[in-house]
């Protein structure tokens, strides 16, 4: 960012911890479904509301394109199409794909669940692309994150 004070046109996009897509092979998404088989549940934590933005690959893509093309020098730009999705409502997709029960663990049984990623899923992370939409016209036209694994390429081995 610093180069924008000394004339280069940079910005800086944050994409969404959940990009999804068909081709995507080693996402957020992959490894939620991989423990699922491993673990033989789907697992949310708690009640499972806490949400997660997600962004699919080629409508991130065009926003690499647009902030490339128009972004102004100095921005910081959103990358997110759903902005919080429940992460219940992504491990019962899960499940119902894998045909696996889809349960609730505690906080204290995250880490043994998911690894490394025990903190993460636990997080309530809503995020917002407004400005983003507004500054670059950008809207994301490809399936949200929920209809993009209904379509069942996730679960193909």
């Amino acid at each position: 960012m610093e180069l924008a004070e000394r004339g280069v046109r940079s910005s800086v996009v944050r994409l969404a911890p959940i990009v999804h897509g068909d081709g995507e092979e080693h996402g957020f998404l992959r490894r939620l479904i991989a423990i699922a088989r491993d673990k033989g549940v789907s697992a949310y934590i708690g009640d499972g509301s806490n949400r997660w933005p997600a962004v699919h690959r080629l409508d991130a893509a065009h926003l690499f394109c647009l902030a490339l093309e128009k972004a102004p020098a100095g921005t910081v730009l959103h990358g997110v199409a759903d902005e919080g999705v429940p992460f219940r409502d992504i491990a019962s997709v899960i499940g119902r794909h894998l045909n696996l029960p889809v349960v609730s663990i505690s906080r204290e049984e995250a880490d043994a669940h998911f690894g490394f990623l025990g903190a993460l899923a636990a997080l309530d992370n809503p995020t917002s692309s407004a400005l983003t939409r507004e500054r670059l016209c950008w809207q994301p036209t490809y399936p949200a994150l929920i209809q993009d694994l209904e379509e069942g390429h996730y679960f193909k081995n």
